[in-house]
């Protein structure tokens, strides 16, 4: 009798919160009934559904974008529904609407892939200044700081490729990239020689993976138990404490070097670290573990999307190897004549072009903008549909990069794309470039939340491509053959085993069978 006691409060306590949850969800299904949903719109859907978008998610969205265009649709997820936007006209809707309405911040914080105050800490969303400080002062010392980029992209392909200029070499791309980008951000973020420490770097880099798992874990609870769970499962503390064990020591000496000799002291480093001390009160959160964590979210932010971003421009270089010998042509040419420049970079326009459709074609998830619903009333788009208060809207990257009214043959990679309408007859008046953000190009945002960090991004990328089409010849491993991107929920990233290959100087003929056969041994054996 006992034991009966202790479980029928128990169990009356669980079949409470179920009804709970069935009464919640029939009042929504009233709500949003009118709306249409990728597969059944029952009960069961909503449970079963939500488990089909851990694996099957960016073909639930090709399906809604197919049978809804320019409308919004609603797809399942785990104990709720996401509103998804496809169409050019529901995109303004968004992107226009005022924070307090529709919210980014509300979206990353509570219900996005993110999980912010779990993962990262809600300090980061109240008080956001280390994204003001890309905005800003990052952004505008790019010159200053593109040698030290370029020197770093250089010294990093140099030893990770480490060809002897006389044979073809196997390269995991990803992997190679990655560490590329990790270099390159935190020479502009730490500095040498802490940008080049491998402790440090596997540190940053594990820094973005740790978040999105831990934070897909998180997402899988139900509201009310994520803030008891939440931390146990979150490995924030654990990665600020090493990140201290690297940084704690510099910052400590920066803000030493600022009491005795003032903000200009004689030495003082114009990197990322800096700009972020300037920027904060001394007696608010100016604290070291404070600052470690604002230097991870800018590495987890800067990192992997960059990266992959790469990745997918490699693959579709190997791919369609005929655009190999044009932007090697260009590079070459500009830097003969203004040499590893800031401004050169901005002259190499079919580099941009070719950078530009990649992302077009390719992104690092199925959404290009998360929103949370935050007026009591909901949310009213343009076209009369309305999502209740609480909901998560997302825009579709599907809906507008693949959609005929944006772009003509819009399933077909063209790398000289956007570099076609620049040399039309308006040209001058050309607002494609790859920083450039529209209701047709989402790749890094648009409007109020666009990307901050886009110029370094964009910088990256284009210094990294001309470096290697200028140095190295690259083939697919499979010719005529790109790689599958790898998928998890909302995760889509680069497959991460592919190998295209690379050799040093170009021009040098191409393996036969026999030797990649032993190069894929030999690799394969490392």
């Amino acid at each position: 009798m006992g034991n009966l006691t202790l479980v029928s409060p128990a169990l009356a306590s669980l079949v409470a919160v179920c009804v709970l949850l069935w009464a919640r969800k029939q009042a929504d299904e009233r709500k949003i009934g009118s709306i249409p949903s990728v597969g059944s719109s029952g009960l069961l859907e909503y449970y079963t559904g939500g488990w089909r978008f851990l694996f099957h998610y960016p073909e639930m969205l090709a399906e809604g974008c197919e049978k809804y265009p320019g409308r919004v649709f609603r797809v399942p997820r785990v104990f709720r529904w996401d509103f998804t936007v496809a169409g050019t006209a529901l995109t303004q809707d968004v992107v226009t609407a005022p924070e307090n309405v529709l919210s980014a911040v509300a979206a990353n914080r509570d219900a996005s892939s993110l999980q912010l105050d779990f993962t990262m800490g809600p300090e980061l969303s109240t008080n956001s200044f280390h994204i003001d400080v890309v905005r800003t002062k990052l952004t505008r010392n790019l010159g200053k700081c593109f040698p030290g980029i370029r020197d770093e992209v250089s010294c990093a392909f140099d030893e990770l490729i480490a060809s002897d200029g006389t044979d073809w070499k196997l390269v995991t791309v990803l992997p190679m990239t990655t560490k590329v980008v990790a270099r390159t951000v935190n020479h502009v973020f730490v500095g040498l020689p802490t940008c080049r420490n491998e402790d440090y770097l596997d540190l940053a880099m594990q820094y973005t993976i740790d978040v999105f798992l831990r934070a897909q874990l998180i997402s899988l609870l139900p509201f009310f138990l994520r803030p008891i769970f939440g931390p146990l499962i979150s490995s924030r503390n654990q990665s600020v404490r090493k990140g201290l064990k690297h940084l704690g020591p510099i910052i400590e000496y920066r803000i030493e070097q600022e009491k005795q000799h003032g903000s200009d002291w004689p030495g003082k480093p114009n990197d990322y670290l800096s700009w972020l001390l300037e920027s904060v009160d001394i007696n608010d959160e100016r604290t070291a573990p404070d600052i470690v964590s604002r230097i991870l979210a800018m590495n987890m932010a800067g990192i992997h999307t960059t990266s992959n971003a790469f990745a997918h421009a490699l693959f579709d270089l190997t791919t369609h190897p005929s655009y190999i010998n044009a932007l090697r042509e260009e590079a070459e040419q500009i830097v003969e004549e203004h040499g590893w420049t800031k401004a050169a970079l901005n002259k190499m326009h079919k580099i941009d072009s070719f950078l530009r459709e990649s992302q077009r074609m390719h992104d690092n998830g199925p959404f290009a903008i998360t929103r949370q619903v935050l007026d009591p009333l909901g949310f009213k788009f343009s076209d009369g549909t309305v999502v209740p208060y609480g909901s998560i809207v997302n825009v579709t990257f599907r809906g507008v990069h693949f959609n005929k009214t944006n772009y003509e043959n819009p399933d077909v990679f063209d790398g000289f794309r956007f570099y076609k309408m620049r040399e039309e007859p308006n040209g001058a008046l050309f607002n494609r470039h790859m920083t450039s953000t529209s209701l047709d190009h989402l790749s890094f945002g648009h409007k109020v939340h666009t990307c901050p960090g886009r110029f370094l991004a964009a910088t990256e990328l284009k210094t990294m491509l001309a470096h290697l089409v200028i140095n190295y010849d690259l083939r697919a491993e499979i010719e005529g053959v790109r790689p599958p991107d790898d998928v998890f929920g909302i995760v889509i990233v680069p497959n991460g085993r592919a190998k295209p290959q690379y050799i040093s100087p170009p021009g040098i003929p191409g393996p036969d069978m026999t030797l990649l056969s032993l190069a894929k041994l030999w690799d394969s054996g490392r």
